[in-house]
């Protein structure tokens, strides 16, 4: 009797152990025997079982990372060749390995480790702890949304967050078309930041996420309607471009304000809501960092401006080799993200690994759904395509047009080749499907005449190779598709060893404040707004900034001066040329809005005189509304100069870039409002007129005023 107990205590206990087994896939958690052996070993001290986290919530579906869930959060990280992966809560690391339910569970088919935890809530500090054949230790999670607040960030605790805490105020806003776009590029460390009594504390630390909304009502009024900030993800060091990031899915938290200094913030916050009618945030609202990045996305959005991500899917890392805890050899057992390669200093992502692949994709889902991106600045595409991720660019830019096909896609891309350059831009299968594509061919020749000019008056300009840069680049389907700039964050880094010169000072070399530098300055921002694409200014660049830039905020010499344009309580500033060129690139953007031929794809450029330094194109849609824009850098003014023009009659003088020089220039030089144009063919244009056009000036003239 006692002997047939005995069985059937051990056969009812066999039946429990293989429910458990099927329930928590303890098959799947434990890849081999030895492993088995040790856990069996530690729970007979307590006389346990081996009882992994729950699955609860668990499936196919459950998103990567750190979940919040129904009663509790679910988690889910790819480490294949670990033995073990535990989650630390509020680093009680010790409590976590001696308690089975924190060890994941294993599915050896795709690598992934799971489990469901009850009772775990927002603001739960968390890690990984990783056992592997290379040894154990803390991990980050890869997709974590949020990090504790620690520079450098190893030994930094995540952060679990709830994506819908933030209570948007404006979901419907829609980003212009493409090819409206009109760009500024910025970076959010040194951009703007200000106390409460105006003093510029920029050499003091960061500037924050929330300090970028000082100049939401300045950047609307200069009439750019897409925002495109440096990265914004978290990097190892103190200061950076943003470009070594190694958390991708969390922002940058030296970006980010915390304690009391939120006050000040909810009060900027909450004046731009209510005049725009929208109820007030509370402080709450504000603690976490990814809702101050999304606040000032949102308050963007209010005021009229899209706002695009710039992400670095090339590489990651750099300086990060003190850090153990990031995704670098995060299974303990190979570097599973990256392949070899160490471009911008980093390591090259692994794109023929189906996981990072999807990792990558996850993260840029994640800015649209989770933070309304309205588009991507993708670095350097040239070394994913270099290192295998042709197909993973497809794949990306197929699935990000299928989410929402309206967020803009801008490719890095420079091919060795000029001809190839057009693969980035190409539709899928042909090219990789990118929206737009960087082009330098309009930057280089604008900056090339502008440096020639600079040597003075009586020398020759070649022209011509401006006139074929206001084309369409080779093999680009669709002239809206060239990226344009003549500055961005690369080119005029003062700290890279082949830096070039803001536009100002190549303008003049030797003062920039002189007639002659503010008058080619004006030159060389015209042609970028009236030519063809989409147009991109560096911050600065609108108020005739001559300084290199820097992301160091150590070196206040090279910041951007905004007192010379504005006073902190709005004010005309301590520099007239700035503030009159702020007037000119303010009137000259909202023209290129107000003209929609300037935003089309045709263009004619009917005359270059290399001697007289002057070229004129046509712009145009095909239902009309005609534009003709002529450019001077001739250091004389012409009277009587004769322009082809496409049609007879009335042409209206719209801009004349003279009349911002010592505004309103006294003496400007121009055509009192219009010009007639008569039957005289010139040009190879139908019709024609005699204008004055001043030294080096920019005339544009229309049918209509635009709007």
């Amino acid at each position: 009797m006692f002997t047939t107990y005995i069985y059937a205590e051990i056969i009812l206990l066999y039946i429990i152990i293989i429910n458990m087994l099927e329930q928590f896939q303890i098959y799947q958690a434990i890849p081999d025997l030895g492993k088995t052996h040790s856990l069996a070993l530690n729970n007979q001290i307590t006389g346990g079982m081996i009882m992994p986290a729950k699955q609860d919530n668990i499936s196919g579906n459950t998103p990567m990372g750190a979940t919040i869930a129904a009663n509790g959060a679910t988690f889910r990280v790819w480490a294949p060749g670990a033995k073990w992966v535990y989650v630390v809560f509020n680093n009680d690391k010790d409590a976590a390995l001696k308690n089975d339910a924190n060890l994941l569970v294993f599915n050896s088919g795709n690598g992934h480790w799971t489990g469901f935890f009850p009772g775990v809530k927002e603001d739960t500090l968390y890690r990984f702890w990783v056992v592997g054949p290379q040894g154990s230790g803390y991990k980050r999670d890869p997709y974590a949304r949020e990090l504790e607040m620690k520079i450098p960030p190893a030994g930094t605790n995540c952060i679990l967050r709830n994506p819908n805490s933030y209570p948007w105020k404006y979901q419907s806003f829609t980003p212009p078309p493409f090819n409206d776009m009109i760009i500024y590029q910025f970076h959010i460390g040194v951009f703007y930041a200000r106390d409460e009594k105006g003093n510029d504390i920029r050499q003091n630390r960061n500037a924050k996420f929330l300090d970028v909304l000082s100049r939401i009502e300045y950047l609307a009024d200069l009439g750019v309607n897409t925002l495109m900030p440096l990265p914004f993800i978290e990097f190892e060091t103190t200061t950076s471009l943003g470009y070594n990031e190694t958390d991708l899915f969390s922002p940058e938290m030296d970006y980010c304000v915390y304690g009391d200094d939120l006050d000040r913030y909810l009060n900027i916050v909450n004046q731009l809501l209510s005049k725009k009618n929208c109820p007030p945030l509370d402080k709450a609202h504000l603690c976490s960092q990814s809702n101050q990045l999304k606040t000032l996305i949102d308050i963007a959005h209010l005021y009229g401006m899209a706002v695009i991500a710039d992400v670095v899917y090339n590489h990651a890392g750099a300086g990060w080799d003190s850090d153990d805890e990031c995704i670098r050899d995060f299974d303990r057992s190979s570097n599973i993200y990256f392949s070899v390669g160490s471009p911008a200093g980093g390591f090259i992502f692994d794109f023929s690994r189906p996981q990072v692949r999807q990792f990558l994709i996850d993260n840029a889902r994640m800015f649209i759904d989770e933070y309304h991106i309205d588009g991507f600045r993708f670095d350097q595409v040239t070394d994913i395509h270099n290192n295998g991720g042709w197909s993973f660019c497809q794949d990306l830019t197929n699935t990000l047009n299928y989410i929402k096909p309206n967020a803009i896609k801008i490719a890095e891309y420079w091919n060795y080749f000029q001809k190839d350059r057009c693969l980035a831009v190409l539709s899928t299968p042909t090219g990789m499907g990118f929206d737009a594509g960087y082009c330098d061919k309009l930057r280089e020749e604008v900056r090339n005449v502008i440096k020639t000019a600079s040597y003075g008056g009586h020398g020759n300009i070649n022209l011509d190779n401006l006139r074929d840069a206001l084309y369409t680049f080779q093999g680009y389907p669709a002239a809206w598709k060239q990226f344009q700039c003549l500055e961005n964050h690369d080119i005029i880094d003062k700290d890279h060893s082949d830096s070039e010169d803001r536009i100002a000072k190549l303008s003049d070399g030797n003062n920039t404040r002189l007639w002659w530098g503010r008058s080619r300055a004006r030159v060389a921002t015209g042609l970028l707004m009236t030519a063809p694409g989409i147009p991109m200014v560096f911050m600065g660049q609108e108020f005739l900034e001559d300084k290199l830039w820097t992301d160091s905020n150590r070196d206040m010499g090279n910041m951007i001066w905004w007192d010379g344009v504005e006073g902190w309580n709005g004010v005309d500033g301590q520099d007239k040329n700035m503030v009159d060129f702020h007037f000119f690139a303010r009137d000259l953007i909202w023209l290129r809005r107000k003209q929609p031929a300037l935003r089309g794809e045709h263009i004619n450029v009917f005359h270059v005189h290399n001697d007289n330094r002057v070229v004129a194109f046509h712009r145009w849609l095909d239902s009309g509304r005609d534009v003709v824009v002529v450019v001077s850098l001739s250091e004389l003014t012409y009277y009587g100069y004769r322009i082809g023009f496409p049609g007879y009659g009335l042409w209206q003088e719209i801009f004349n870039g003279d009349y911002y020089d010592n505004r309103p220039n006294p003496e400007c030089k121009g055509n009192n409002g219009g010009v007639h144009a008569d039957g005289t063919a010139w040009d190879n244009m139908p019709c024609s007129a005699v204008i004055t056009l001043p030294a080096n000036g920019l005339l544009v003239f229309a049918r209509d005023f635009g709007g």
